[in-house]
């Protein structure tokens, strides 16, 4: 049986953020390529992926981070990590993705980092 996933958009000023709850994986992810990609398409490249409600992430998830990033900030914008437990939380150090990515413990916090980034006028 497949293990439930959902993605809820909010937005804070012009950063948009994504809420991960559930599994990301194989199964799911392209769940997250298309909510990342429709954040894209409407040149809304500042993006927050708040990650508290996230209970396990596979390397399918991980590859979505990473097979976006280059075009978030080709677009001007960037991609922040909050939220994360302990437990995924790990999995994201252990591979290093701390020195590619902004993480941060709360959506606020996230949202205030770009705060000090201007957007970039395509």
């Amino acid at each position: 049986m497949p293990h439930p996933f959902k993605v809820h958009r909010t937005a804070e000023g012009d950063v948009s953020v994504l809420h991960l709850e559930g599994f990301l994986d194989a199964h799911t992810a392209p769940v997250f390529e298309q909510a990342i990609q429709a954040e894209l398409d409407a040149h809304r490249p500042r993006i927050v992926v708040d990650g508290a409600q996230l209970t396990y992430i596979s390397s399918a998830g991980l590859g979505v981070f990473m097979g976006f990033i280059e075009q978030i900030r080709e677009d001007g914008g960037d991609l922040k990590i909050c939220g994360l437990s302990p437990k995924v939380r790990q999995i994201f150090e252990i591979l290093g993705f701390q020195a590619i990515y902004d993480m941060v413990d709360t959506v606020p916090e996230a949202v205030q980092r770009f705060a000090s980034t201007p957007t970039r006028e395509a």
